[in-house]
């Protein structure tokens, strides 16, 4: 029975789901370090994880993987030219949790404007204090919406039902939505916007994009949200304009160096700090979401493994497939993508008399993903000799 290892409390779904594909289950609440996941993969086919483990160029040399779920949007964690190179190809839930993050920051958008967390502060120290100083509607005010994807554009929607203003700044050519207002640059952003809130991906050009400079551009009383990556932020410098009075407020949810599992200390320069709202990387955490990512990325593990489908694979190919037809056999041939490849292929299969019923090929960048359906069995020896192609990734035999 192929084995299947889930870290980081995945939702029970996804364990429902792999078991009844065949997968014998194996389930873990925290996170592993580097040693510990290399020595619990040895036998296992499937990885699903979160936001924590790391999934290193070592770990994949070192196990027999045939493909990861990232059971979260980021997939920074995961070294994914490696996973490529290796044929093990990574699925993620760009969507699954989006409205979830959503919420979360329209909640604290809401509360820091209103400073709800001051007056909650100090009603639970037994001190009455009603006033509507430093208190603000939402409704009039700019958001400026660093990252225009998936989660920016939803948020820019709720946020224009809410009456606000909202601008964007985004590197990639990105569709407006509403009356949303793309900006030239960041620094135009950060001149106009009241809230400031980061939705960006986790590529490593993006790591300390926001430090002293662009806090000193922001408005003077403007409040800052990060829903998305810890490394995106110099928190030093955003703990000192918190003190001096420059920013009035701000949410966090990810950071540099997060905890590994529930319970273990948590150390941060912002912690104790008026108006500021710190949140466990819980943008995603909510039964909704946590039931969709289960859901969605457990399908994408079980029909990879089912039919050799990489759509929506964030590191290979994408091809949409159905199974093989009852009675027939399919190759999948991961590979580089060079001339020549598949004439190579059908060679194997034509000098072995296949009689080939169905192909597809797809490609990205250097690699080539072909997929060939054979009536009847594949020998061993033409497996073994398309497996033997300089080209070759990976061969995968499916039934």
């Amino acid at each position: 029975m192929p084995r299947a290892l889930l870290l980081e409390n995945i939702h029970p779904l996804a364990v429902d789901m792999l078991t009844d594909a065949g997968y014998d289950v194996e389930t873990a609440r925290g996170a592993l370090d580097e040693s510990e996941l290399i020595a619990a993969l040895d036998g296992v086919s499937l990885l699903g994880i979160r936001s924590k483990t790391q999934v290193t160029r070592e770990v994949l040399e070192s196990s027999a993987l045939d493909a990861v779920g990232a059971f979260c949007i980021g997939t920074n964690q995961i070294d994914l030219t490696a996973a490529a190179e290796h044929g093990v190809a990574v699925f993620n839930a760009p969507f699954s949790n989006t409205r979830s993050v959503v919420e979360l920051a329209v909640g604290e958008i809401i509360a820091l404007t209103r400073r709800l967390t001051v007056q909650n502060s100090s009603l639970h120290q037994g001190v009455w204090n009603k006033s509507a100083d430093g208190a603000h509607e939402v409704r009039g005010r700019t958001l400026g919406i660093v990252g225009y994807g998936n989660i920016g554009t939803q948020l820019s929607v709720v946020a224009e039902a809410l009456g606000m203003r909202v601008v964007f700044y985004d590197t990639a050519e990105k569709l407006a939505l509403g009356n949303a207002q793309r900006l030239a640059s960041l620094d135009d952003l950060l001149e106009q916007a009241d809230v400031v809130t980061l939705h960006v991906d986790g590529r490593p050009g993006n790591a300390g994009m926001f430090g002293a400079a662009q806090f000193d551009a922001m408005r003077e009383g403007a409040i800052f949200l990060n829903l998305s990556r810890g490394f995106l932020v110099d928190y030093g410098t955003l703990r000192e304009r918190i003190l001096d009075g420059s920013l009035a407020g701000a949410a966090v949810d990810v950071f540099p160096h997060e905890p590994k599992a529930k319970g273990d200390a948590f150390e941060s320069d912002l912690r104790g700090l008026p108006n500021v709202i710190l949140t466990p990387h819980i943008g995603g955490s909510t039964e909704e979401a946590q039931h969709d990512i289960g859901l969605f990325v457990a399908n994408k593990l079980r029909e990879y493994a089912r039919s050799g489908a990489t759509n929506l694979s964030v590191n290979v190919p994408g091809l949409v497939l159905d199974a093989p037809r009852e009675g027939s056999e399919r190759i999948a041939l991961l590979h580089r993508n060079v001339p020549g490849v598949m004439a190579q292929l059908n060679d194997a299969m034509a000098d072995a008399g296949g009689n080939v019923e169905y192909q597809v090929l797809g490609t990205w960048g250097q690699l080539g993903y072909a997929v060939t359906d054979v009536v009847g069995t594949v020998s061993d020896d033409v497996v073994a000799r398309i497996a033997a192609l300089p080209t070759t990734i990976r061969v995968s035999r499916l039934r």
